[in-house]
C-alpha cells in the first residue's frame, strides 16, 4: 500500500516544526528517514501514524487521508513502533503485548477469536519471539523488546509500518537482525534511522530532513553525497557500492575536519533535491 505526504505542515507551541513536507513511499519499499536531531523526523512519523494532527497538508495511506478515516480503520492499515514505549506494558507478558496489536480488529465485545490467535502466532514466529511468550515484557533485553513490539505491530496485519529509531540503543548484531527482519516482512515501511551506514545498507530510498524540510530524496547513492553529509550532518564521509553489492558509508579519518576547497563537500548540490 502506497503512502504519500503532501505539503505537510506542523506547528508546535507556535513554532514551525515541519514546513511543506512532501514525500512518497511506494508499495513494498523500505524508505529511510534520516536527519540531524531536531530535524522533525519523529514529528513527521507521528503525523503519518495519526497521533499528531498536522497544521496543514495531508497524509495518505492507500490513497485515503488518514485523518478522514476512523481511528479504527487507520489503525488497521498502519502499524507503528515508536520511541519511549512501555507505559502500557507494565506487568504484561510477551504474548499479551503482541495480542494488543489485534485491538483494532476486535468487535464490540473485544474478545480474541481464532483469527486473532492465528495472527499473533504468525507475528511471534516471524519475529522469533515464540519462546518468550510467557516472559514478563519488562524482563527482556533491549533487542528482545524491539522484536516483541515489532511483532505487536505485525499482528495488526498492517499495510504500512512506521518505525521510529527501531535500532536505537541496541548492539550491532541486534541492529542488523531487526532491519533484516523488517525487510523480510514486505510491508511498506517508513523508518527513522540515526545510523547512516545502516540506512544505506538496508533502505531502498532515503528522505533527508533538515530544519523541518525535505532537502533530498531518492536512491541511496543519489542522496548520500559527500556534500550532503557535510552540509546536513557535519561529517566528512563517502557512500559507495562495494563489489559485494552492498552500499556502505565510510567516514574520513577525521570526519569533523572542515573539507578543503575542491574536496569533500565542495561539489554543487545536496543529493536529489526536492
Amino acid at each position: 500500500m502506497r503512502m504519500t505526504v503532501d505539503n505537510l505542515r506542523v506547528t508546535l507551541d507556535g513554532k514551525p516544526v515541519l514546513r511543506d513536507t512532501t514525500l512518497a513511499v511506494d508499495e513494498g519499499q523500505l524508505v529511510g528517514l534520516v536527519g540531524p536531531n531536531g530535524s522533525g523526523k519523529s514529528t513527521l512519523l507521528r503525523a503519518a501514524y495519526r497521533s499528531l494532527r498536522p497544521t496543514g497538508g495531508v497524509v495518505r495511506v492507500g490513497g485515503d487521508d488518514v485523518w478522514a478515516l476512523s481511528a479504527r480503520t487507520a489503525a488497521r492499515r498502519t502499524g507503528a513502533v515508536l520511541q519511549q514505549e512501555g507505559g502500557t506494558t507494565v506487568g504484561l507478558t510477551v504474548i499479551e503485548i503482541v495480542a494488543l496489536g489485534r485491538t483494532p480488529h476486535h468487535g464490540l465485545l473485544g474478545r480474541d477469536g481464532a483469527d486473532d490467535r492465528r495472527a499473533v502466532a504468525v507475528a511471534m514466529r516471524h519475529c522469533g519471539v515464540r519462546q518468550l511468550a510467557d516472559r514478563d515484557f519488562a524482563s527482556l533485553s533491549g533487542g528482545e523488546r524491539q522484536r516483541v513490539l515489532l511483532a505487536r505491530a505485525l499482528a495488526q496485519n498492517p499495510r504500512f509500518l512506521v518505525l521510529d529509531e527501531l535500532t536505537n540503543h541496541l548492539d550491532i548484531r541486534a541492529r542488523f537482525q531487526l532491519l533484516r527482519l523488517v525487510r523480510s516482512t514486505g510491508v511498506t515501511t517508513l523508518a527513522a534511522l540515526h545510523d547512516l551506514d545502516l540506512a544505506a545498507r538496508h533502505c531502498d530510498r532515503l528522505v533527508v530532513l533538515d530544519g523541518g524540510e525535505v532537502v533530498a530524496t531518492g536512491p541511496v547513492l543519489d542522496v548520500l553525497t559527500e556534500n550532503l553529509m557535510w552540509t546536513v550532518f557535519g561529517v566528512r564521509a563517502t557512500a559507495s557500492r562495494h563489489p559485494d553489492g552492498v552500499v556502505r558509508v565510510t567516514y574520513a579519518a577525521d570526519p569533523l575536519t572542515v573539507p578543503a576547497p575542491g574536496g569533500a563537500g565542495s561539489e554543487t548540490g545536496t543529493g536529489a533535491v526536492v
